[in-house]
């Protein structure tokens, strides 16, 4: 049946479409079904539109009140906002500058003296996490610096040359005379109190340095309030410095 069916439709006739007669050539093409349904389809669209915008503004508020309503303008069909004119003097606004810039010194002044504190409490000069003191041992040859032995010169066992503390010498430990080990859980609990403390300390030493960066950009903003002083631009401000200028 499916054969007949395919027979019959090769032998059919193509289907064509009607054009838009010569005598209303003038008009353009001739719609097509599909043309009209795409215009329905936008015009039901529009309309749509227009019915919700309309329900919405029926549903309103009468005393709604929103700021752009009196602060905007329309200008060639599209809301702009109105220019405000200023309401301080130069001396209110150096006075404002110079208030936020105080504050910031001196939560800035406020940070430097807790990474004062935080530094004494760790025994430190500078912000590295590791100490930088280092055990140097002066030997006569190159031969000699190329065969020594750690564990022989300090008089101690191998496993215990790597400690910086409670390194008993091979004499000791014959005796018996040295001091017991540190017990592993008050060990870890130490290094893992320090391990924050140098993270605290890290993360105070970047905030103060922020806050300097901003009290400079805060001063040379400040300073271009000044407009009877002559200026030329020397660097453009950055993230970690303000603006240069001569």
């Amino acid at each position: 049946m499916s054969s007949w069916k395919n027979a019959s439709k090769a032998g059919a006739r193509s289907y064509k479409e009607r054009s838009q007669p010569a005598s209303r050539s003038h008009l353009g093409a001739l719609e097509k079904k599909k043309d009209y349904k795409q215009r329905a389809e936008d015009h039901q669209r529009k309309q749509n539109t227009l019915k919700a915008l309309t329900q919405k503004a029926l549903a309103r508020n009468p005393d709604e009140f929103y700021f752009n309503m009196v602060k905007t303008k329309k200008r060639d069909g599209i809301h702009q906002l109105k220019k405000t004119t200023e309401v301080y003097t130069p001396d209110q606004k150096k006075l404002m500058f110079s208030q936020d810039q105080r504050y910031v010194n001196m939560k800035r002044s406020s940070e430097l003296k807790k990474i004062e504190r935080l530094k004494s409490s760790l025994h430190m000069v500078d912000n590295t996490e590791e100490p930088q003191n280092k055990h140097t041992v002066f030997v006569e040859s190159k031969k000699e610096a190329k065969n020594f032995d750690a564990a022989k010169h300090f008089r101690t066992h191998p496993a215990l040359v790597g400690r910086r503390f409670n390194r008993p010498t091979l004499e000791s430990l014959q005796k018996g005379e040295f001091v017991a080990d540190i017990d592993e859980t008050e060990f870890l609990s130490a290094t893992e109190k320090k391990k924050k403390k140098y993270q605290e300390l890290k993360k105070r030493i970047d905030r103060e340095k922020h806050l300097g960066v901003i009290s400079q950009k805060m001063e040379r903003r400040k300073q271009l309030l000044d407009k009877s002083l002559k200026r030329k631009k020397v660097a453009d401000e950055t993230k970690n410095s303000a603006a240069h200028y001569k």
